[in-house]
């Protein structure tokens, strides 16, 4: 069996690349926001998938290595994806929809509280051109609403 790339596919392959970032996230209610840098490299699995590898530094974490994986299920007609990191041990799996050039993709995870519990998740990836993007991550609450906790901007350096 032999699987041609979608569309969908194609829109992912635009992520391939090399990429510096600058990250800003709020971990705790009431702290100011703490910012990072890293570095990230986007490599092609076929034209149907695709890798992303990033290294950077974590206020209050040091060295951090993350793995994030993305394609697309036309069976599902759903993106699809997992997220690692060296700083956590849950395997985000991801499901998502692309409008534009937003692609939405909802997880579910440990809440933020600490308490045990799981919550609900959005990363929020927006191609800005084709050498800009950014990442947003938001928080679900119970009552509907979105609290962002962290944005990460791309720019490509190859």
């Amino acid at each position: 069996m032999q699987a041609v790339p979608q569309k969908q596919h194609e829109w992912l392959q635009r992520l391939v690349g090399e990429w510096t970032c600058e990250i800003e996230a709020s971990m705790e209610p009431g702290k100011p926001p703490q910012k990072s840098k890293s570095d990230e490299r986007v490599r092609s699995l076929g034209g149907l998938w695709v890798v992303c590898e990033g290294r950077g530094e974590m206020p209050g974490a040091g060295p951090v290595e993350t793995v994030m994986t993305l394609g697309f299920d036309p069976a599902k007609g759903r993106f699809v994806g997992t997220f690692i990191a060296t700083m956590m041990t849950n395997l985000w799996i991801y499901d998502g929809a692309l409008e534009g050039n937003v692609l939405t993709l909802a997880a579910e995870g440990p809440s933020m509280s600490g308490d045990g519990a799981l919550a609900k998740y959005h990363d929020v990836i927006e191609l800005v051109g084709s050498d800009q993007r950014t990442l947003s991550s938001f928080q679900l609450r119970d009552d509907g609403t979105r609290q962002q906790f962290m944005t990460a901007r791309y720019r490509r350096i190859r």
